[in-house]
C-alpha cells in the first residue's frame, strides 16, 4: 500500500527551492492591537523547522 500525504500538514508548510522545509508563525490572527509593530512584522516571517521536525514530516509527506 502507498504512503499517503497529511494533507493538514501539507497546506500549513512550504518546500523551497533547496529543500527547507518552512512555516509560519503562530500568534498573528487576533489580539494585534497590543502588538508592536516590530513583533507583527516579525511573527509574518516564515521560520525553518528544527532537524527533528523535519525528519517528523518527512514521514507524514513522503513525497516532498
Amino acid at each position: 500500500m502507498a504512503l499517503k500525504t497529511h494533507k493538514g500538514l501539507k497546506k500549513r508548510i512550504k518546500v523551497t527551492a533547496k529543500g527547507k522545509i518552512l512555516h509560519w508563525r503562530a500568534g498573528k490572527s487576533h489580539l494585534l492591537a497590543k502588538k508592536s509593530k516590530k513583533r507583527k512584522r516579525r511573527l509574518s516571517l516564515k521560520k525553518e523547522f528544527s532537524k527533528k521536525d523535519v525528519k517528523r514530516i518527512k514521514k507524514l509527506l513522503p513525497k516532498i
